[in-house]
Formats: structure tokens, C-alpha cells, sequence
């Protein structure tokens, strides 16, 4: 093996997600072409100026793997007080949430496609967010992949020096293993405090519950949420 493919296979980023770029519906297509000129941040490498990217500055949440997208235009529907920014990196997922913006008419909520972690890291300001959202991230069950689990140490740093003074870090998960390891990275942070008295908090009425969640509920599967504010 040649030095520069050991560097390359050495320097390659672990990421938190496996790319599965499932078949595009044709409704989904359809928005993605009509609707994301409108409504889709492009990739790019430059800071966004997060106030301008809405019709009114509002304080925004900013949420990490939307999946189909029904949750997250659901909270922007109910609070359009609030700006949202959505960041999903499956296509049909980019798609159904393009198209629930246009059939609720959604002006509060826009749309990213590209690795979150870049994202945050690159492109949106410190001190900028009033809340980050990480709902069931993909819990990667077997031991030797958990290095691959989104909410590490460095993780939250980073979402902490994007969060405002008294921002929030929503997270969630039906994975009981998941969310011990959740709770134990969060409780080590010192940019963070629980919301509640101990690591889990109840369910607040803001976050719809999933068709996904509701199937889990009825099989006896737990839901846990953790609700951390930044402490300055």
C-alpha cells in the first residue's frame, strides 16, 4: 500500500452515518426540483448569516437527521415564532420535508443536505442557536461500532459553542444502551446542565411523537429525552 492511500485511509473522518440513498418518489423528486431553490440552503464552505436566511429573525433550532421530515414541520407549523433549520442527508427524506413546507406553507423552515457535523463545525456562527435537536440518531448497537455514535465528547463541545447563553440540547432515543451513553456524556460536560433532576426529562409536549415512536410504544419499547441548557 502506497503512503498516500495509508494517509488517506488514516485521515478519513468516522462518520455517524452510512449514506443509503433510497428511491426517490415522484412526489419527492418533484419538490426536491421545484422547491429547493426556494427552500434549501446550498453547500458551500462560507458562515451563514442565519437572520437573513429567514423572511423575520426569530431564535432558531437547528435539528440534526429530520428523517421524513413530518416531526420537524409539525414544530415549525405549531411555533411560527420560531425559525427552524432542518439538516438530513437522504434524499427522500430532503424531499418529503420540502414538499410538507409548501402543503403547510412553511416560511420559518429551511433545509440543508450535507454532513451536519460539517455543517455546524464550518458554517453556522457561535453563539447563534437558541436550540439543537438530535432525535433517535442511529444508536449503532454493536459494541465496535459504538465509536461511530454521534454524541461523543467533542460532539458536544461543539454544540455547546454554537448554542446561545441559555440554549438548549435536545436529545432523544429508543435505544436504552444509547441513551445511558447519552446521559454519561452528557453529565460529564461542563457547558451543559439537566433541564430536570436527573439525566432524563419528561417528554415535552412540543416534540410530536413519531408514527416510528408510537409502533415502538405499543411494543413496550421506552423513549428517553435529555433536556441540557448550556450553563455560562
Amino acid at each position: 500500500m502506497s503512503e498516500e492511500k495509508k494517509t488517506d485511509k488514516y485521515m478519513r473522518p468516522v462518520r455517524s452515518f452510512v449514506l443509503r440513498q433510497g428511491r426517490l418518489t415522484k412526489g419527492q423528486d418533484d419538490a426536491l426540483q421545484r422547491l429547493w431553490p426556494q427552500f434549501g440552503i446550498e453547500r458551500g464552505e462560507s458562515v451563514l448569516e442565519l437572520d437573513n436566511l429567514f423572511d423575520v429573525p426569530a431564535p432558531i433550532t437547528l435539528e440534526i437527521g429530520f428523517g421524513d421530515g413530518v416531526s420537524l414541520a409539525t414544530m415549525a407549523a405549531n411555533a411560527p415564532e420560531q425559525n427552524f433549520i432542518g439538516i438530513e442527508v437522504h434524499r427522500p427524506g430532503v424531499g418529503r420535508l420540502l414538499h410538507l413546507i409548501e402543503e403547510n406553507n412553511l416560511t420559518n423552515l429551511k433545509v440543508m443536505d450535507d454532513d451536519a457535523v460539517e455543517i455546524i463545525k464550518n458554517r453556522i456562527p457561535d453563539g447563534s442557536l437558541d436550540r439543537v435537536q438530535l432525535f433517535f440518531p442511529d444508536p449503532w448497537h454493536k459494541k465496535r461500532h459504538n465509536k461511530r455514535r454521534i454524541v461523543q465528547d467533542e460532539f458536544v463541545k461543539l454544540i455547546a459553542s454554537k448554542l446561545s447563553k441559555t440554549g438548549v440540547f435536545h436529545l432523544a432515543t429508543d435505544w436504552e444502551p444509547y441513551a445511558e451513553h447519552m446521559a454519561e456524556v452528557m453529565e460529564a460536560s461542563m457547558d451543559f446542565k439537566s433541564q430536570a433532576e436527573t439525566a432524563y426529562s419528561p417528554k415535552p409536549e412540543a416534540r410530536p411523537t413519531t408514527k416510528f415512536e408510537t409502533r415502538g410504544m405499543k411494543l413496550g419499547h421506552g423513549v428517553w429525552d435529555l433536556l441540557y441548557q448550556k450553563v455560562t
